[in-house]
């Protein structure tokens, strides 16, 4: 279908296409996105229904600890604040005494989840790195990225989730054995993004087909999976579309995306794009509407709560059935100007928009009873941790079951 005819087309044929469970082809979207003539508020109204269709009145957040492994990073994004060449202020390795240690302190205050965040193989582009990591018995980042995995889940009630950059079919096996889900935010399908000064520019890992590629073998892996764009860096209207129908092809032949971020950029005073603009309210609210009609009602899809403090109604007037993980403990440390709201502000906010909200673990409750995404070991501490709706159960506080210094960097994963 040509955007000609689908532009003579009234919007209200193709949304109510949708809530009858017909796909959006490319134009379709494209022009419900686009064309000013279509309302937000049409776009809203329409993915609230399908998420109520499907998720009924909860809206969910993972209470966890955020762990940045290390902020040395191969990349050089043109929105990042986070990375951090070696000997640059701030640089740093997180050593297993202080992992464990503060995944300890967040189990204490309820959390579930520890989020392993990192950059993307220092080891390839850094001496330092690759000295670091031998010293402490490991060639890869990725390694010790397992390690730490395995020493959590062992050592701690928390489940782990790893957003640990490309992932190579090996390495997501490795991880699959200690974590309950993987993360990698595709971002964009854009090209242009890789253009000299543009976001991508000098970002090797960002290249879509790798990113693509670590997803579809995450898929082929059964590994419950996270991913996402990111809105405001330089991409055009169809860049979105194609992004968003990239992640649902995925998704339809693997259905191992959990959950699909949509997140906003924000210029700071520190980084390569300062004087970009943001995405307006307006338009950022559009993006997560349309992810909705893309994407479906069964889609668990999050917008960060601490990007938008100021609308965080209508992140869910648009279809948003999830915040994502907020901390009670630890700081967004990819964006750290920007403070988790408190849990009860979040519950407030859904209470006056007639949902409510619910914690959960870093794996959905749709795929907590679904044995084959998981390890042995894995899918044992889930049942553990879990009601007959995959929810988390209340746990009594138990003693750590290892101690940092007597657990092996190289000590087999438990077998399924």
């Amino acid at each position: 279908m040509s955007l000609e005819v689908v532009t003579a087309t009234p919007y209200p044929r193709f949304v109510d296409g949708v809530l009858r469970g017909i796909a959006l082809t490319r134009d379709e979207a494209e022009y419900l996105y686009s064309c000013a003539e279509v309302p937000l508020d049409a776009l809203a109204e329409a993915a609230r229904e399908l998420r109520r269709a499907s998720k009924g009145d909860t809206i969910t957040y993972s209470p966890k600890v955020f762990l940045p492994l290390t902020n040395l990073c191969r990349d050089y994004c043109g929105y990042c604040t986070f990375r951090r060449d070696p000997g640059e202020p701030g640089a740093h390795w997180m050593e297993p005494e202080e992992v464990l240690s503060i995944a300890r302190a967040g189990a204490t205050l309820g959390c579930t989840e520890a989020l392993l965040s990192l950059g993307d193989r220092p080891e390839a582009a850094f001496p330092e790195a690759k000295g670091w990591l031998r010293a402490h018995d490991f060639e890869r980042t990725l390694e010790y990225v397992a390690f730490i995995g395995e020493m959590l889940l062992r050592g701690t009630t928390l489940l782990p989730h790893s957003n640990p950059g490309l992932m190579a079919r090996t390495d997501l096996l490795r991880l699959k054995e200690s974590n309950a889900s993987l993360g990698l935010m595709l971002e964009s399908t854009s090209l242009e993004l890789f253009s000299p000064g543009a976001a991508h520019d000098n970002a090797v890992d960002k290249r879509p087909h790798r990113r693509l590629r670590t997803i579809r073998e995450a898929g082929e892996l059964a590994i419950p999976f996270t991913t996402g764009i990111l809105v405001g860096i330089g991409e055009s209207p169809r860049d979105i579309i194609d992004s968003l129908l990239a992640i649902r092809a995925l998704h339809q032949q693997y259905g191992h995306i959990q959950e699909v971020i949509v997140q906003n950029f924000v210029p700071k005073p520190e980084i390569r794009m300062r004087d970009w603009p943001a995405p307006s309210t307006q338009w950022f609210a559009r993006t997560v509407a349309i992810a909705r009609l893309v994407l479906g009602g069964e889609m668990n899809i999050q917008a960060p709560p601490n990007l938008t403090p100021n609308g965080l109604e209508l992140l869910l007037d648009c279809g948003i059935n999830d915040w994502g993980g907020v901390s009670p403990l630890t700081l967004d440390f990819i964006n750290p100007e920007a403070p988790w709201p408190e849990v009860t502000k979040l519950a407030a906010v859904c209470s006056g928009k007639g949902v409510r909200l619910r914690a959960r673990l870093p794996v959905y409750p749709e795929y907590a009873n679904r044995r084959q995404f998981f390890s042995g070991s894995v899918w044992k501490s889930i049942e553990q941790r879990t009601d007959a709706d995959g929810f988390p159960v209340p746990r009594q506080p138990r003693s750590h079951i290892c101690e940092i210094m007597s657990f092996s960097p190289h000590s087999a994963a438990a077998a399924d």
